[in-house]
């Protein structure tokens, strides 16, 4: 998933992760089936870009933000459906975050980390 098109600031609680995927025509690669998972992180590119400088560090290739990122875990309800028939079930985690960066954009986002004793 591309950041920029992952980001936006009005999601709330009730975050609508149908309306946003079938819009989006996110599906798994190469084919029209529903992603099993599919994560937005809450903030605006803005506040993600300073990951790929002085708010992130070093992780496994990419970047790892130093403070935490609200995130929305979408999950699929109905397996084996195909768009734009996708059904899922929203939750909202607090998490660091890893993305990929070229020439100091965010570009990519890899996931969200759960950070224990750090």
């Amino acid at each position: 998933m591309h950041i920029k098109g992952a980001l936006d600031t009005s999601l709330t609680r009730h975050f609508q992760c149908d309306a946003v995927i079938t819009s989006r025509q996110i599906s798994q690669t190469g084919s029209n089936l529903c992603k099993e998972t599919n994560t937005f992180i809450r903030a605006t590119v803005g506040l993600v870009k300073p990951v790929c400088e002085r708010a992130g560090e070093p992780y496994r290739g990419m970047r790892r933000s130093l403070q935490p990122f609200d995130v929305v875990v979408c999950t699929l309800k109905n397996q084996g459906a195909r768009l734009p028939h996708c059904q899922y079930r929203g939750a909202i985690r607090t998490r660091r975050i890893a993305i990929q960066c070229e020439q100091g954009l965010p570009v990519h986002y890899d996931g969200d980390v759960v950070v224990i004793n750090d």
